[in-house]
């Protein structure tokens, strides 16, 4: 399962059984309660690693956006028992724009769907790199 951890959603991607591809699952809120959902999540769907989105700087390096994840999955380790790996995750964003750009509909729906479909992005280069 991978995580692209924004301000006020959290994208979410998962694999199929045989980690060969990767889709777009969910977007939840940033709230008190998105650390139980996420566990939860982790449970029903039997999940063995999490990765999570880490947004870098261009330059590779970390900023104020890299720490708020990384005390957001300080945090999350507390509910879930699975290991936990960061991803960079630059131009994830802008890639899954470019993916729903080709899509008809409604931009507000689109606006939703864009960190899971980021999130999905990192899974899908993540398995590829293995």
């Amino acid at each position: 399962m991978a995580l692209d951890v924004g301000k006020r959603r959290i994208g979410i991607a998962v694999t199929d059984l045989l980690a060969i591809t990767a889709r777009p699952h969910s977007t939840i809120l940033r709230n008190r309660e998105a650390f139980q959902k996420i566990a939860t999540f982790i449970q029903e769907m039997e999940v063995g690693k999490l990765l999570v989105g880490l947004p870098l700087h261009l330059s590779g390096a970390e900023g104020e956006q890299s720490a708020d994840v990384r005390a957001f999955v300080a945090k999350l380790v507390e509910h879930v028992s699975v290991p936990v790996e960061f991803k960079d995750e630059r131009l994830t964003t802008v890639e899954a724009e470019h993916r729903l750009s080709d899509r008809r509909g409604d931009w507000r729906k689109k606006k939703k769907q864009i960190d899971a479909v980021a999130a999905s992005i990192m899974l899908e280069d993540y398995l590829r790199e293995r």
